[in-house]
């Protein structure tokens, strides 16, 4: 399995913005669809984003569209997220998640992936 660490969480007031990095070791990161899933307290880990092994094709909750935008770099190996416009119930612990062969739709579950890292919180003040 992919090991995989995210950075980047934080305390950021309505409106504003973060960018969340996942870095990957231990595989051949290319090899990977790379994913961003959420729980917030008291609910379910929901899916947030995804994208496919060179980049080329990305997948948002309707939540999040228009809103977050998901990126990686091979060379780095590491994936971003970059939060816009954020809302209070965006509040979550933020997970990144790894798998070769992952679905490619906004309705990819938790099931899809079998990496995963530590997560990371992200607090949106009102």
């Amino acid at each position: 399995q992919v090991e995989l660490v995210e950075s980047g969480g934080g305390l950021v007031q309505a409106g504003g913005s973060l960018r969340l990095s996942c870095t990957a070791s231990g595989r051949t990161f290319s090899d990977y669809v790379m994913g961003w899933f959420r729980q917030a307290p008291g609910k379910e880990r929901e899916f947030v984003s995804s994208i496919s092994w060179s980049g080329g094709r990305t997948y948002y909750a309707d939540s999040v569209k228009g809103r977050f935008t998901v990126s990686r770099d091979n060379a780095k190996n590491t994936v971003y997220l970059q939060m816009n416009s954020l809302k209070p119930e965006d509040t979550a612990v933020y997970y990144c998640a790894a798998d070769p062969n992952a679905p490619l739709w906004s309705g990819t579950t938790m099931a899809d992936f079998g990496s995963w890292g530590q997560g990371t919180q992200v607090t949106v003040s009102s």
